[in-house]
C-alpha cells in the first residue's frame, strides 16, 4: 500500500507543478506580447506543437493576438522559466481594413501636399548615393 501512496504523491507533485510552470508560463507570454504593443486575445497549450519532439524544458502554446494596426495573428510560443519567450509560425488570420474611407475634402489637401512637394523635388533633386 505504501508504494501506492508514493507514486500517488509523485503524480499529484507533478500536476500542481505543472499548474503552476502554466500559471507563469501565462505571464511570460502576456508581458512578451504587451511589451511589443500587441493585445493577447487567446493562450492556449499545445503539448505537441512545432518543436516540441526532443523538447525537455519549454512548453508550447497557440496565441492569437492583435498588433498595433489592428490585424489579427496566430501564432506558436515557446516558454520556459530560462529561455524566456519565442514566437513560431506567426500568421495572419484577419486583417484590419480601414472603417471608413477619407473623406473628399481630405483627400483633396493630402492631394494638393503631395503635388507641391513633387514639385520641390524637381525644383531641388537630391544626388544619388
Amino acid at each position: 500500500m505504501e508504494p501506492l501512496l508514493v507514486f500517488g504523491g509523485f503524480i499529484l507533485l507533478a500536476i500542481v507543478f505543472r499548474l503552476i510552470a502554466g500559471g507563469l508560463d501565462g505571464g511570460r507570454v502576456e508581458q512578451y506580447v504587451r511589451a511589443r504593443g500587441w493585445e493577447l486575445v487567446d493562450r492556449r497549450w499545445r503539448p505537441f506543437g512545432p518543436g516540441w519532439f526532443g523538447e525537455k524544458d519549454s512548453r508550447i502554446y497557440q496565441i492569437v493576438y492583435r498588433d498595433r494596426e489592428g490585424n489579427l495573428h496566430q501564432a506558436h510560443v515557446k516558454t520556459s522559466m530560462l529561455s524566456g519567450v519565442y514566437l513560431t509560425n506567426d500568421h495572419l488570420i484577419q486583417i484590419k481594413f480601414p472603417s471608413a474611407p477619407l473623406p473628399p475634402s481630405d483627400l483633396a489637401e493630402e492631394n494638393r501636399r503631395l503635388r507641391q512637394r513633387i514639385q520641390e523635388l524637381e525644383k531641388n533633386p537630391t544626388p544619388p548615393g
